[in-house]
C-alpha cells in the first residue's frame, strides 16, 4: 500500500505539502496536479486512523439503538449513515438489545476508542455514563445533563390520533402503551391523547404500563379483553407501530376484525422494506429529517459551536387500512 512517502517522491514535493493538500489547505495549482496525478497512479487511500492520532479525530460516530428488529430504528440507523457520508464519517451501530448493561458498556467503549460522538436512543438509567467529555445527541429522551435531544411534535401527534379515530366513526376510544419509567416522547404522544378526548368530551380508556416488557404483554391480554372488547372501544390509539401489531393480534384472537370493528392507529410509520405497501394506519415521524438534525447537531458539538437544547419536529397522519378513512 502506498504511504504519503511515496506520494511525495512521485510528486516531487515535500511531505509537507502532501499532508497540507490531504487536509484541505492552499497549494499553488502546479503543486496541487501533481499531488492529485500521484494518488491517482498510486491508487493512496488517506489513512483516516493515523489522521486522527494527530488530529484527536477518529470520523467515526456511534448510534445506540435498543433494536435493529423494530422498522423505526433500521430505518433510522440507514438515514443517519447516510448524513454521515457528507460529512465523511463511519458508523458504528450498537444494537443494544434495550440491555441496560450493554448500553453502559457501549457508551464506556465510545469514550475509550476516541469516537467522535454519540447519538443515542436510550430508555434506561444511563444519565451517570452520558457527560460533556463525549459529544452526544439523543433521541427521543431527555437527560439530566445538557444534552441537546432531537424529537417529533408526539403531543401533537397523540392529539392527531385521537382526532383522526374520531372523524373516521370511532366514538369510544382508548391508548394502549408501554414506556419507560424515565421521562420519554411516548409519554408526551398519551398527554396529547388524553387532552383531545378530554377537551371534546370523548369517552376513552386507558392503559400505559411502566415497566418489564413481558408483564406489559400479561396485563395488555386482560385489558383487551376487560377494557376493550367488554365496553365496545371502537378506536385505539397504540403508542408504536410495533405495540400496535400486537394488539391487532390480540384483537383477531378474539374474535373482532379490524378495521370493521375495532379501529387502530401506531406511531412512527416505518415500512417494513421499500417494497412493502402501507398496512397500518399510523402517525408517521419524519426519519429522514431526524437523522439529518440529530447527524447536524452532533457536528456542531465536535466544532464546539452552539446548538439548541431541544428540536421538535412535525408529525404527518399516514392512512392505511387499520382505519376506515
Amino acid at each position: 500500500m502506498a504511504s504519503i512517502k511515496d506520494v511525495a517522491r512521485l510528486a516531487k514535493v515535500s511531505v509537507g505539502s502532501v499532508s497540507k493538500y490531504l487536509n484541505g489547505g492552499k497549494l499553488k495549482e502546479k503543486t496541487k496536479i501533481a499531488i492529485e496525478e500521484a494518488i491517482k497512479e498510486l491508487n493512496y487511500e488517506k489513512n483516516i486512523y493515523a489522521t486522527g492520532l494527530r488530529t484527536n479525530r477518529t470520523h467515526t460516530i456511534a448510534l445506540l439503538i435498543p433494536t435493529i428488529w423494530n422498522p423505526f430504528f433500521s430505518e433510522l440507523a440507514f438515514y443517519i449513515e447516510t448524513e454521515l457520508r457528507y460529512y465523511q464519517t463511519k458508523l458504528v451501530l450498537c444494537n443494544t438489545i434495550n440491555n441496560y448493561e450493554n448500553e453502559v458498556a457501549y457508551i464506556a467503549m465510545a469514550r475509550q476508542n476516541k469516537i467522535d460522538g454519540l447519538i443515542t436512543l436510550s430508555y434506561s438509567n444511563v444519565d451517570a455514563y452520558i457527560s460533556s467529555e463525549l459529544p452526544v445527541v439523543s433521541i427521543d429522551r431527555y437527560f439530566s445533563e445538557k444534552i441537546p435531544t432531537i424529537m417529533s411534535d408526539n403531543f401533537t401527534g397523540g392529539k392527531l390520533a385521537a382526532e383522526k379515530l374520531q372523524q373516521a366513526g370511532a366514538t369510544k376510544l382508548a391508548f394502549i402503551g408501554y414506556g419507560s419509567i424515565y421521562e420519554n416522547s411516548t409519554r408526551d404522544r398519551y398527554r396529547g391523547f388524553q387532552d383531545y378526548c378530554k377537551t371534546n368530551k370523548i369517552d376513552w380508556k386507558s392503559f400505559y404500563y411502566e415497566g418489564h416488557h413481558g408483564e406489559f404483554r400479561e396485563q395488555l391480554s386482560l385489558f383487551v379483553q376487560e377494557q376493550i372488547i367488554n365496553k365496545e372501544i371502537d378506536g385505539i390509539f397504540v403508542v408504536t407501530d410495533e405495540q400496535a401489531m400486537e394488539v391487532i393480534d390480540l384483537l383477531h384472537q378474539n374474535g373482532k376484525r379490524v378495521p370493521e370493528d375495532i379501529q387502530i392507529i401506531g406511531f412512527d410509520g416505518s415500512k417494513q422494506s421499500n417494497n412493502t405497501p402501507i398496512y397500518l394506519s399510523s402517525i408517521r415521524q419524519s426519519v429522514p429529517e431526524i437523522a439529518a438534525e440529530a447527524v447536524k447537531c452532533l457536528f456542531k458539538i465536535i466544532e464546539k459551536e452552539e446548538v439548541h437544547l431541544q428540536t421538535i419536529l412535525p408529525i404527518t397522519y399516514q392512512p392505511g387500512t387499520t382505519t376506515r378513512d
